[in-house]
Formats: C-alpha cells, structure tokens, sequence
C-alpha cells in the first residue's frame, strides 16, 4: 500500500506518520483500527472510553482517552497528527438519529469546526482528514432531511471550506447503512439490523412500517473501515469531493428481514419468526419511507475499492454472533 509513503513524506515524525482515529471506540473505530493495525504507521486512538487493539500490530497504537467536547481536548487529540479520520458522532438514545438536537449538534458540528481550527494556522503541511458521513445527507429528491443529516451536512461544509482554504486535505465518505460484527470488540452495533436480529433470537416478530418494498444498501462493518483506510491511500483523488460508500446493490426490507429470520432460526433449531407490516410510529420520518442513493461507483473508480462481504454472509454472522452470546451468558448462569 501507498499509505505510510504517502503520509511519511509529509509528516514531521521521520519515524512513522501519525493517524488519529476520532471516535475509536464506536462501532466503525475497531474496524478501522484494525485495519490500520498491519501498515507501519503509528495510530491515536481517541475515545471516551478504552480502545482495543489488536495483540500483534504492525502499527504503534497509542489510546488517548477524552472528552472531545471538553475545551481544548480535540486540539490536544490531534496535535502532531499527519491525518484524521474523523468517526465521532453523537447520535442520541435509543432512537439513535432521531433523537438528533442541540447536544448533538455540538458534537456533530461542533467538533469539526474545533478540528479545523486546531490546523487553520498549524506550521505544517496541512493533513488528510477523511470525515465520516451518512448517505442521508445527499438526502432523498425534494423530502426535508432529519436534524442528524443536516448536522452532517453542515460539518461537511466546514471540512470543504477548510480544504479550500488549505488548512486540511480533506474528504468526506457518505456512508450507506453500516451493520456486522465489529473487529477487536464484537459490537453488532444499534442498527436496524442488530435490532431485528436480537428481535428473532427473542422470537419476536420482525416489524416494518411499510409493506416490505422499502429499499436498503446495507455496507458490512469492515468494508466500510477499509473504505476509510483505502481513502488515505488515495487522498489527492478524493481531496474535496464528497463520495458515497456502500454496498451497491439495494435491498428490500421485506426480504431482508425474512432472510435475517431464516438465519436466526437456521441456528435456533426453531421456526422462523414473522414478517409483519405495522402502523408506523409518530417519530418515523419521510426518509423510512425512501431509499437515500449511495452508488460507490465513483469512490471505487478512483481508489479500486469495492465490497467484499456479500449481504447473506453479513446475516449469518449476526445471527451466529447472538445465538454463541445468548449460549455462553446461559452456560455462566
């Protein structure tokens, strides 16, 4: 890979660059920590909480526990650093995006301005910053977008201002629906389709508040942390643009959830759970009922990346992941 040549004729540390990963102890920052694992780079790992490493590294991995909302503690995050990827996020309860307001606001836009104004006058070359987007913000044609889309929408445009003005080299990857087992930790995430899945293993119907039709482009947990790394591969390609990520193939829930029943039910020894179509709730938003594009074509263009883990693959793992939990937590009682 071009990675760590790329970065090191950049960086000021002639030994290894330096990678800050912002939000490495969510559900995408193992993966991508992973990943960075095998490249001689020396990689920051910024979360509130621990961040797990991989036991044999190529990388040095260094955990920088913060609060990144604290004054000052994303300038101190990032200080030295030759790139950013930038996942941190706050995306509310147990909604998730839904619950987006004025605490996430600060988080969601906030942090990105504290990020370029950490580097607006830095006497250094200006760093890679690859931003960690939704697919929700390209928005579905003439419907009002949610408060989480717009707060990206407008992070996004502090990051493209900031590359205009040569403060950050920066890229923004429009992510499409993120679900799998994460590396280093097993996180199945919040998503809709963890959420389905512990709903089979508890035999509970699975819900949709449409008739099934409704398409989805789910992208796995670790192509989408490789898209992160393969994005500081080929940063000049991508420097501020805005590039869609995910699996390129788009699914209908209906047969989505029917396949994730069998997959349960597959390892259950039971039969599969129902499908059922339900009154939608009063907090759905328009953008349930529509498919946000997400065509990776250009993004793979550019850099040869494409998904490798095909959707039924994905559903197997999340139903074998629950059912082992579910197995190992009934053998310690």
């Amino acid at each position: 890979m071009k990675l760590a040549a790329g970065l090191l004729n950049q960086s000021q540390n002639t030994r290894r660059p330096l990678i800050v990963v912002l939000g490495a102890s969510g559900f995408l920052g193992p993966a991508v920590i992973d990943r960075l694992a095998g490249l001689p780079v020396k990689v920051r790992a910024v979360a509130r909480g621990l961040t797990p490493a991989p036991p044999r590294t190529v990388a040095d991995i260094e955990g920088h526990r913060t609060d990144l909302a604290r004054p000052g503690a994303l300038a101190a995050a990032v200080e030295g650093a030759d790139a950013v990827v930038h996942l941190a996020a706050h995306v509310g309860d147990g909604r998730s995006w839904r619950a987006a307001g004025e605490d996430s606001e600060q988080v969601n836009v906030g942090l990105m301005r504290d990020l370029v104004t950490a580097f607006e006058h830095r006497d250094a070359p200006a760093p890679a910053v690859v931003f960690a987007s939704t697919a929700q913000a390209a928005g579905p044609g003439g419907l009002p977008r949610a408060a989480y889309a717009r707060q990206k929408m407008a992070a996004e445009e502090l990051l493209r201002e900031a590359t205009a003005r040569g403060a950050v080299r920066g890229a923004v990857l429009r992510l499409s629906t993120v679900y799998g087992r994460s590396p280093l930790t097993g996180s199945l995430g919040r998503g809709v389709l963890a959420a389905m899945a512990r709903r089979a293993l508890d035999d509970a119907p699975l819900t949709m508040w449409h008739d099934g039709t409704v398409e989805r482009d789910f992208l796995h947990v670790r192509d989408a942390a490789r898209a992160f790394v393969t994005a500081l591969d080929h940063l000049p390609g991508l420097q501020g643009g805005d590039w869609s990520v995910g699996s390129g193939s788009r699914v209908q829930l209906g047969d989505v959830f029917r396949s994730l029943a069998d997959a349960v039910a597959e390892r259950t020894g039971r039969p599969p759970v129902p499908v059922l179509s339900v009154e939608p709730p009063d907090f759905a938003a328009a953008g349930d009922f529509h498919t946000p594009e997400c065509d990776p074509a250009a993004f793979g263009a550019v850099t040869g990346w494409s998904p490798a883990v095909p959707l039924h693959d994905g559903l197997d793992e999340l139903a074998a992941e629950l059912v082992a939990a579910q197995a190992s937590t009934s053998r310690e009682r």
